[in-house]
């Protein structure tokens, strides 16, 4: 993903930051437990389309 875009990227909810995890292509907000999947290249910035991150994830 392009690093300029991420750095503009928020979390659609809360408007906080998100942090990126390379290794499942997802855009985490650790304030709403959520996790928004990187399709293609693309950001999916939608709730309904995101996944609830486990009590494990959010705590790492």
């Amino acid at each position: 993903m392009d690093k300029k875009l991420f750095e503009i990227l928020a979390c659609p909810l809360c408007k906080g930051k998100l942090d990126h995890d390379k290794s499942r292509d997802e855009l985490i907000c650790r304030v709403d437990r959520f996790a928004f999947p990187i399709r293609e290249g693309i950001p999916v910035m939608l709730v309904d389309e995101a996944r609830q991150l486990e009590l494990d994830e959010y705590c790492r």
